[in-house]
């Protein structure tokens, strides 16, 4: 059908017309793929001229209304009638074109209305606003309020002359000083402030603001005490603050150096207030003006030299800083809520203060960061609490402000070495951990180990931190909050050390012994720590025993008995899940066997190409762990929660037992494989990818042996039926279909294509044609590309003329046709990058084919495939001659262009 058809949307067309542009409409209907062309033309505004072309559902739009409405017909009718046959990709794309085309609208309509307002009404309006604040301002608050708030909306779309003129000007300044209109008031001044416009101009309209507003009283911020107005006040300043710099940025930028210097001198003239305004005990006044005060610091960095006023200047947004930065007596550390965040938000923008101070004068921040530090840690027994906080906490914030590569802040520049040194020798040796307040404590520990390098300069100071985190400062400590935090540090601070470490270790590990205890599921104890930050503990214990000294004898006895508790503990809980009746019960005891196997996975964390498990002797101790945790994968009981465990560990032990594994893996996988569910094989198929890419032939045997009952299993779960809307089904099967194709590809990436060989011809074949379907049949980009690779990887090693029988002929009558109609399908988007990354292994296959099989490929695509298509002769010699290019990169290109001419 031609362009004629949709001239009968046109609203004069004769009945004819009509008639011919309903059937039209009927057939795009029926059509698969026209509803795509139509969402897209609308969603770019696509609307040229209309035809239609049977063979390839080309379609272009011309600009009516009437068309438009036609799209919208055709994708109602998908909507209504075929949205669950639509893949969720495709659900997407509609909701999409619909919202895309709705803001555009909106966003045009906006737009016109405006420049029509700007035309005919706004001048009109304008007075009418005038006249409204003029005669109600003094006897209808509210109303005055409304409008005022209407200005401040309008302020930034028109034309500004119309506002920034004496008479409105000095009614608004006029309304800064009645309490009740002056918050409306300084909003609608912002606005104004912040309307774009020449620098030179805003700087002449921010002045005489600043002037009027001055004589009016209003920059006397100690003698108020209204802090929502001061809040939206110090917005105002603020305003006015990153106005000036602005227009002084423009200004240096044109080069007029003089009316850039004016501009800085009345910046300058604002900092008084803005530190006012900084210190200002209500957090958001404070928080209101730091956007100015770094933008202010910004322009200090790129002067020369400082003058001695801006140094001053410097120096008192450093106290400002510090001050701001302590706590209040009313922060609940314990129960923390909606104003202890908003004060943690407000601290890290005092920490990008504190960062631009560093970058303008380090000297000046570390000496004054060193002042305050040294004397209140003289003092700390009678020092309050938020004020100690605060002295650490700098120090802490130092690291960041002055940064070094690889935390080597005790070496290199001797004026900073030598003071952060001191400040930490104070720190350590000052008994200040002993502080009752928790705050005080993290910062400690928080500290010590953000300066970890320390140690190695003056490492006599070890033992005194290690005592501090595992006594009642730290891993004992009465907050549940310390000793989660201190966990985690602890085992920082052990692995930073390292060799250190080894003149303490097996004091700690005995001192660290009732921390390991696996917590019962019995109700009512209490253990220190949860299982979570038990797991930090145990990672300590395995780190200080194999970075020791000891010989591999020793570390064998030490990571016995730190291990043996666990496996004797074990055995117990799984008798226990077996006797057990009760739901919660099991579940308390599937969670505790699961921790110990967490733990003792976490063990292995410690062991590194340098210090590996056979070296360390500890081989023996993890194959008992092995052979104990094994026989959970046979519990009937809370099935999910033990494999996921008893996995975790076989994959950790894959990295560290190596060979030694093996005897292990295939009873562990028939367990696995029975009665299992989608996501049971979506995370058993990783252990097996892993033992395959690892050990390669050596696991041939057991590979063949479990092939086929593994995709079997795979099968059976892929053809369960499910529920049409079930969208976490649909998820699931595609991400198991996934990482069975994975799978595939890590046997054949492997080289061990004989696995796939040796399952007798009708299962290579069934297994080949699912990795066909996978390539053309499925709409996932990521799995087309792994079956791609599977197909060209196959045809490499079995595509020449010594390959298995047959495999010739399914090539052409298989992968040919694979790699033609998998992009010329409407759901393979060129515009999506992991399509795009798909494409390209298609290219890899197709080149692959021609390399095992030569001048034959090209004969069959030029003479029998390409034909078949009704591809035109030209295009046919066009095609082959890119495959025959030697640069794979020049085929991929081209096959891009290809596809993106045949798809409509």
């Amino acid at each position: 059908m031609d362009e004629q058809a949709l001239l009968g949307l046109n609203p004069n067309a004769d009945a004819d017309l009509r008639q011919r542009a309903l059937a039209y409409f009927e057939q795009l209907k029926i059509s698969q793929d026209a509803w795509q062309v139509c969402a897209e033309a609308l969603a770019q505004g696509i609307y040229r001229g209309v035809y239609h072309i049977a063979t390839t559902n080309r379609i272009f739009f011309s600009s009516d209304d009437h068309i438009k409405f036609f799209c919208f017909q055709v994708l109602e009718h998908q909507v209504k009638f075929k949205y669950s046959e639509l893949t969720e990709v495709q659900q997407q794309l509609i909701r999409e074109t619909l919202i895309t085309w709705l803001q555009a609208q909106e966003a045009r309509r906006n737009t016109l209305l405006k420049d029509t307002m700007r035309e005919q009404c706004i001048p009109s309006l304008v007075e009418s606003w005038y006249q409204i604040l003029q005669n109600y301002q003094y006897n209808n608050s509210e109303l005055t309020c409304q409008c005022l708030e209407v200005v401040g909306a309008y302020v930034s779309w028109i034309d500004l002359s119309l506002i920034a003129n004496e008479r409105f000007i000095n009614m608004l300044l006029g309304h800064m000083s009645v309490e009740v209109l002056r918050e409306e008031a300084c909003d609608c001044l912002f606005e104004i402030v912040n309307k774009g416009m020449d620098p030179i101009d805003k700087t002449k309209l921010v002045e005489s603001l600043c002037q009027v507003l001055q004589s009016a009283g209003l920059f006397s911020i100690d003698q108020e005490d209204d802090v929502d107005f001061l809040a939206r006040f110090s917005k105002l300043v603020n305003g006015m603050g990153q106005a000036l710099i602005a227009s002084w940025t423009k200004l240096i930028k044109n080069g007029d150096m003089k009316s850039a210097q004016d501009t800085l001198q009345a910046i300058e003239a604002k900092v008084a207030l803005m530190l006012q305004l900084l210190i200002h005990e209500d957090d958001d006044i404070s928080s209101n003006i730091i956007g100015f005060c770094y933008d202010y610091l910004h322009i200090l960095k790129q002067l020369s030299a400082l003058s001695d006023q801006q140094k001053a200047n410097v120096e008192a947004i450093m106290l400002a800083v510090m001050k701001k930065l302590t706590y209040d007596e009313e922060y609940n550390f314990e129960n923390e809520g909606e104003d202890e965040a908003m004060f943690v938000e407000y601290r890290k923008q005092l920490k990008l203060l504190l960062d631009r101070l560093a970058q303008v004068s380090p000297e000046l921040l570390l000496a004054s960061v060193r002042r305050v530090f040294n004397t209140t840690l003289q003092n700390w027994q009678t020092t309050r609490f938020m004020e100690v906080e605060v002295a650490i906490r700098l120090l802490y914030m130092l690291a960041e402000a002055l940064p070094v590569s690889h935390g080597a802040h005790f070496s290199g520049d001797v004026t900073k070495a030598t003071a952060l040194q001191d400040m930490m020798r104070t720190l350590v040796t000052s008994g200040v951990s002993a502080y009752q307040h928790t705050s005080v404590t993290l910062e400690f520990f928080e500290t010590v180990v953000r300066y970890e390098k320390f140690f190695s300069v003056e490492p006599q100071h070890i033992p005194t931190v290690l005592m501090a985190f595992l006594d009642h400062r730290g891993l004992r400590h009465t907050s549940p909050k310390v000793r989660s935090r201190t966990a985690y540090l602890f085992s920082r601070f052990v692995k930073s050390l390292n060799k250190q470490m080894n003149p303490f270790i097996e004091d700690v590990l005995n001192r660290i012994q009732d921390l390991l205890e696996l917590s019962p599921p019995e109700n009512g104890y209490q253990a220190l720590l949860s299982s979570d930050d038990q797991l930090f503990i145990y990672e300590t214990a395995g780190v200080l025993i194999v970075n020791s000294e000891y010989s591999a004898e020793r570390k064998q006895v030490l990571m016995r008995n730190l291990l043996t508790p666990l496996m004797e503990k074990f055995k117990v809980l799984l008798e226990k899940l077996m006797m057990a009746q009760d739901e919660d019960r099991q579940m308390a005891l599937a969670d505790c066997l699961n921790h110990a196997v967490g733990f003792a996975s976490r063990t292995s964390k410690a062991f590194s190409n340098k210090q590996t498990v056979k070296q360390c002797g500890c081989s023996e101790v993890y194959l008992d762990c092995l052979q104990t945790f094994l026989p959970a994968l046979s519990c009937p009981l809370q099935k999910e929660v033990l494999r996921s465990g008893v996995r975790t560990f076989l994959h950790r032990m894959i990295i560290c037992l190596e060979e030694e594994v093996l005897p292990f893996i295939p009873s562990a996988s028939e367990h696995m494989l029975k009665d299992c569910e989608a996501k049971d094989l979506q995370e058993f198929i990783p252990l097996i990818n892993q033992i395959t890419a690892k050990f390669k032939a050596q696991v041939s045997p057991f590979l063949q042996q479990m092939f086929m009952p593994l995709l079997h299993a795979i099968f059976e779960v892929l053809l369960l039926p499910a529920e049409e809307n079930d969208q976490s089904a649909a998820l699931e099967k595609q991400m198991l279909r996934r990482s069975y194709f994975a799978f595939l590809q890590t046997v054949t990436g492997s080289g061990m294509s004989e696995v796939i060989a040796n399952q007798g011809a009708e299962n290579v074949e069934r297994v080949l044609f699912t990795v066909i379907q996978g390539a053309v049949d499925y709409p996932d980009p990521i799995a087309q590309k792994t079956c791609f690779i599977i197909l060209s990887k196959l045809v490499e090693l079995w595509g020449g003329k010594d390959g298995p029988v047959g495999f010739a002929d399914f090539v052409y009558k298989h992968i040919v046709p694979a790699c033609f109609l998998a992009p010329l399908k409407q759901t393979f988007d060129l515009a999506d990058a992991q399509t795009v990354l798909a494409l390209s292994e298609c290219a890899v296959t197709l080149k692959t084919i021609h390399l095992k099989r030569g001048p034959e490929c090209v004969q069959y695509l030029q003479q029998e495939y390409l034909p078949s298509l009704q591809v035109a002769p030209e295009i046919i010699q066009e095609f082959c001659q890119a495959l025959q290019q030697p640069d794979a990169k020049v085929f991929k290109n081209y096959l891009k262009v290809f596809f993106q001419r045949a798809k409509p």
